[in-house]
């Protein structure tokens, strides 16, 4: 309960501060001056000028919940694995959600559309609709943030949509990226033509999956899940290497698609593919220290059975 507290006060103090720009030149310095960070930073021109309230903004998942969690791996997983080289041509490629709050929605349907290919031995290949969750999920509030479990459960209860049917409609991020615009409202009508209700897609169940052992296995068996976790000041700045938390203020949380894991130069590490594109981190994905619920990783992984 200590440590929950603490937290709170912390993001209640970060969040009071007046807003200011990233100090990201500066976290850039000390991380890769200090050889004892497993991971190097770089200036990403995405974020160029950006300041707190800014980043803020499109990380678009509520206060993140930490649980005293089970460590450590079943002995019988593999010491590495990876969704890619498992199930070759089902994990798709890193998408760009905007500018705007939608993580929530690009790691549920990004997650959701591997687990088609993986379920169906390859024979359901779709991408689905982040816009459909973003401007059609009630249950959460589109650019202005949402809870990957009312994802799941949107799923499994109303299903969703492909892209082609219903395309992202907030732009890409190009450098610099342009000015926040408002959710799209939900238009229930296909782009191409098809049958929106004939378009849907479902998952069998939705779950909560929490703790290195049970995501690894999870992983493993079924293939990528959705996950939160909080992000700070020196996270926008990640290159390549481990992600450990180590300078910077709490900007908010955030939500992405955990693909594998293995580890580096002795650093157990998640393979996390993010939703910023492929020019932001290594190639759109970043790896974070497994094991520790680092920045409440662990804490708050949610996934479900595609119905093929």
């Amino acid at each position: 309960m200590m440590r929950e507290a603490l937290f709170l006060v912390a993001v209640l103090l970060a969040f009071a501060c007046a807003d200011r720009p990233l100090k990201q030149k500066e976290i850039v310095e000390h991380v890769n001056s200090d050889p004892s960070i497993p991971w190097t930073a770089t200036l990403h021109p995405r974020f160029e000028g950006y300041t707190v309230l800014e980043i803020r903004r499109m990380l678009g998942v509520p206060l993140i919940i930490r649980r005293n969690l089970e460590t450590g791996a079943e002995a019988s997983l593999p010491d590495s694995f990876d969704s890619r080289d498992q199930w070759p041509g089902c994990v798709g490629d890193i998408r760009d959600q905007g500018r705007c709050g939608s993580c929530w929605a690009f790691g549920a349907v990004e997650a959701l559309s591997d687990r088609f290919c993986i379920g169906s031995s390859g024979k359901v290949k779709v991408i689905l609709s982040a816009e459909d969750l973003t401007s059609c999920d009630s249950s959460d509030d589109g650019c202005n943030g949402g809870w990957p479990g009312n994802a799941w459960s949107y799923f499994q209860h109303t299903g969703c949509v492909t892209e082609d049917c219903y395309p992202y409609e907030i732009p890409s991020c190009h450098h610099p990226c342009g000015e926040p615009l408002p959710t799209p409202s939900c238009s229930k009508a296909c782009k191409n033509g098809a049958s929106w209700q004939g378009d849907k897609h479902f998952v069998q169940s939705s779950y909560s999956v929490e703790g290195e052992k049970d995501m690894m296995n999870e992983i493993n068996q079924h293939g990528p899940i959705e996950a939160a976790f909080e992000v700070y000041e020196d996270f926008v700045t990640y290159k390549s290497g481990v992600y450990k938390h180590t300078k910077g203020a709490f900007l908010g949380g955030h939500a992405i698609k955990i693909i594998g894991w293995g580890s580096l130069n002795g650093d157990a590490y998640w393979t996390v593919a993010n939703s910023w594109n492929t020019d932001w981190g290594d190639e759109g994905y970043f790896k974070i220290l497994r094991g520790s619920d680092e920045c409440g990783i662990e804490s708050n992984g949610v996934a479900g059975l595609a119905k093929v």
